[in-house]
């Protein structure tokens, strides 16, 4: 990682919030341990778990209790013009060594998309990712006799009982999303869902987001790491949490493009499979530092 006393600028809230409280709070302290630091933001306790982890030597996703070295892959497929045009796409996908596809569907494109893909990969596993677009249960319910494992993310976040009476009427499980234990907690109660897609960056800290794993593994639930967006150390990071013993299903790094990476290697799937990495310290990826300068818009000196 980039030293504290020069960093180049991430998402536009986190700098704001770097500038003016965060950079006091973090520069010329000692602190033993990441969880003493309680900066609130994720891009910042990722950074203090990869520094404390490199001068130990040790990987993060040792250190935080992961078991796993590989992990295996969803891709996930956005709209298309045309039913077509993405049965297409799966088998780029499926040739390509994925065993496992999420398609991103809408209220009206839906039903048909996933007949097709089911009608042309039989033995496909196959789940879909509402984004939260639903608001009736027939249209989902519909969908479960296409063979789907997973329904992600059916109804808006807080409509606890929609999500309940949803795995109340279909064999696949649900899965919900979450930003914190406490709102874990409802969706635990009434049993409203069978799955937790975790993003990791969606916590104040590394440790939160092992506690949700912790207590969505503890309810018997399977979990789903996420986390595509950012320039690869997001990524990194949702793998490091990924190869902990409770993320059952196939994780979710296939965003943005490799191109748009500024760490060596880059994080990604190859034929299907992520690899843990656990043969260097902390996060398992350098930052091309002259690549970051180039794209940087904004500097911090300290």
């Amino acid at each position: 990682m980039i030293g504290w006393g020069e960093v180049v600028s991430p998402e536009p809230k986190t700098w704001a919030r770097l500038e003016e409280s965060l950079a006091a709070l973090l520069i010329g302290v000692d602190w033993e341990h990441p969880d003493t630091v309680q900066s609130g933001e994720f891009a910042v306790d990722m950074a203090c778990w990869d520094l404390w982890t490199r001068m130990r030597g040790v990987p993060l996703a040792h250190a935080i209790g992961g078991t796993r070295t590989s992990l295996m892959a969803t891709v996930r497929l956005a709209p298309d013009p045309s039913v077509e045009s993405l049965v297409s796409r799966v088998n780029q996908q499926v040739c390509a060594g994925y065993g496992h596809v999420t398609l991103d569907i809408t209220p009206g494109w839906d039903v048909e998309p996933v007949r097709a893909v089911r009608q042309a990969y039989p033995a496909l596993t196959l789940a879909v990712d509402c984004g939260g677009a639903y608001t009736d249960l027939g249209q989902l319910v519909a969908l479960d006799s296409y063979g789907l494992e997973v329904i992600e993310r059916p109804f808006p976040t807080g409509d606890v009982a929609s999500h309940a009476a949803l795995q109340d009427e279909v064999a696949a499980s649900v899965a919900v999303e979450v930003t914190s234990t406490a709102e874990l907690d409802d969706y635990l109660t009434l049993r409203a869902a069978r799955v937790l897609l975790l993003r990791p960056t969606a916590f104040p800290s590394m440790s939160e987001a092992r506690r949700a794993h912790d207590r969505a593994a503890a309810a018997g639930w399977d979990i789903q790491c996420a986390g595509g967006q950012g320039a690869g150390l997001a990524r990194a990071a949702t793998v490091a949490v990924a190869s902990l013993p409770g993320c059952t299903l196939p994780c979710d790094v296939t965003q943005p493009p490799r191109q748009n990476q500024i760490v060596t290697p880059v994080v990604g799937a190859n034929a299907g499979v992520i690899a843990v990495p656990l043969t260097q310290p902390g996060l398992g990826h350098t930052v091309d530092e002259s690549r970051l300068q180039r794209l940087a818009t904004e500097v911090f000196h300290a």
